[in-house]
């Protein structure tokens, strides 16, 4: 019987430790093909390159599977290789492992959210996966377990198209994450500010900075889920219409 094919993509970079730790979850279930950007891409949501060329190269890695690196975005990396490095198209789209919260809002932000999304757009079955954890030496193998029986349950039990699956996983041991939890994205956002300094040559110049704040109380809100110490797992979709306010806008607006 045919392995699936498994196509695995980040916005971190191919070469991260994050990457390279899905790659070998992923194969141990199916064949797998790597594409994913050749320089960090975090925080670039859903762009895709347009103003300039792309180009990629196969490059050597450990490992069984194939690895190219693209030189542009992660949306792009979705793109190119189904256009012109996948022979079929793949059974799943993973993307991640990310360094750090992809939960609440920053799934507007996220690369590796938006790496999924498009494979989404394009009818294929897709996850994100993030680590509450940026730091470069994270230990990812505390998620192999979950990641593992995510992939093999979607693999079975297919996600209604439209649907992609946002995936943030607790900074904790294994032993200590208590389980998988289906919740909603928490009511949450950025408070940010620029932080204004000066150069020697006295032009002004400005840093982003600024906290995450969580207003959201409800336990099945992924943010809360994942400070009790779960996996969350929030079903997106990217129909951004707000199907709620048509009738009533409608009104408004015909009166």
């Amino acid at each position: 019987m045919q392995k699936p094919l498994i196509l695995v993509t980040n916005d971190d970079g191919i070469t991260a430790p994050g990457i390279r730790n899905l790659v070998k979850f992923m194969t141990e279930i199916g064949e797998v093909i790597v594409v994913a950007p050749n320089s960090p891409q975090s925080g670039k949501g859903h762009a895709i390159t347009i103003n300039s060329t792309l180009t990629y190269e196969e490059i050597q890695l450990e490992g069984s599977q194939k690895d190219y690196a693209l030189s542009g975005t992660p949306v792009d990396c979705v793109k190119f290789a189904l256009d012109k490095i996948l022979t079929r198209k793949p059974d799943l789209v993973v993307s991640g492992i990310n360094h750090g919260a992809n939960s609440s809002i920053n799934v507007i932000y996220s690369g590796t959210m938006s790496a999924a999304v498009e494979a989404g757009v394009e009818g294929l079955q897709a996850i994100g996966f993030s680590l509450l954890d940026f730091a470069w030496d994270a230990d990812f193998s505390q998620g192999k377990k979950y990641i593992q029986k995510i992939v093999k349950n979607i693999l079975e039990n297919p996600l209604p198209k439209g649907i992609v699956l946002n995936v943030n996983i607790p900074k904790l041991p294994e032993d200590e994450i208590k389980g998988i939890k289906v919740c909603r994205q928490a009511h949450a956002k950025w408070e940010e500010n620029f932080d204004e300094r000066t150069n020697p040559h006295g032009k002004k110049y400005y840093w982003l900075s600024g906290y995450f704040n969580n207003m959201d109380s409800d336990k099945n809100a992924d943010e809360n889920a994942l400070a009790e110490g779960y996996v969350s797992v929030v079903p997106v979709k990217f129909d951004l219409t707000a199907h709620d306010y048509i009738a009533e806008l409608s009104t408004v607006l015909n009166d």
